[in-house]
């Protein structure tokens, strides 16, 4: 699918998300606790203003992106491991299955408590709730690696790194791409729990003032910018790339 058909498509599904919205508020009545569209816009403008939303927005976004990193890297060299390795998947196995269903605030709180309220702690409490996530998915891809193309790659003898570049990491990108797109949306909400519970800045801390003073507009603002962000990422980024990683499949 072309860029500019994807944006279109794209464009007419968010554009009927604001009418259904927008329908809603109406009906409801009460614009204090369901705002339009336009009302959050403006609410949207004045934190722009005010300089708070981009600033709020980088320290969040920096967050994320060094949370979804360390997440990305080690849980997928730990899927690859467990996928490609009975004996690593009965022995470490069901410690990520422990993990994959512990609660996110337990891990976040504990975070904290052990290694106080510093921006470490949040990263690493963010990236441990994900790396599960990531093992998980990337366990199934290296468990499904084909045979064949392994025997054909020892057979002309590819060596280790081109049999990993060319065989392995081709066969595994729909995989990364899977997790990639979920860790992202798991990612910036963990974020947002880590910055409410004990960050002085940020998104998360926003929405937890803005919550007390019940600003509804506020909450959807901040919510909404942060939503352009994300699909700016699947759209531009995520997307392009897991495309370009799949055009050896016929």
């Amino acid at each position: 699918m072309r860029v500019a058909e994807r944006l279109g498509w794209s464009a007419i599904s968010l554009g009927g998300f604001v009418a259904v919205w927008w329908a809603a508020a109406v009906v409801h009545g009460d614009f204090r606790l369901l705002p339009t569209p336009p009302q959050v816009l403006q609410a949207l403008v004045v934190a722009a203003k005010s300089g708070a939303l981009f600033s709020n927005l980088a320290i969040t976004l920096a967050r994320v992106a060094a949370s979804f990193l360390v997440a990305m890297t080690l849980g997928s060299a730990l899927g690859v491991l467990l996928g490609m390795s009975k004996t690593a998947e009965r022995l470490i196995g069901p410690w990520v299955v422990l993990f994959l269903n512990l609660p996110a605030l337990v891990i976040i709180i504990l975070c904290y408590v052990w290694f106080g309220l510093i921006e470490s702690a949040a990263v690493a409490a963010v990236a441990i709730n994900k790396i599960p996530n990531v093992a998980v998915t990337l366990r199934e891809g290296a468990a499904s690696l084909s045979r064949d193309l392994a025997e054909m790659a020892a057979v002309y003898r590819f060596g280790r790194w081109k049999t990993l570049r060319h065989v392995v990491l081709p066969q595994l990108a729909p995989y990364f791409a899977a997790a990639a797109r979920s860790g992202l949306a798991l990612v910036w909400k963990i974020v947002l729990v880590v910055e409410l519970l004990g960050r002085p800045n940020g998104v998360g801390f926003e929405l937890q003032t803005a919550f007390q003073l019940f600003d509804v507009a506020t909450i959807l603002a901040y919510a909404l910018a942060f939503g352009v962000i994300v699909q700016a990422i699947e759209l531009g980024i995520v997307q392009p790339w897991e495309h370009a990683a799949n055009r050896w499949r016929r």
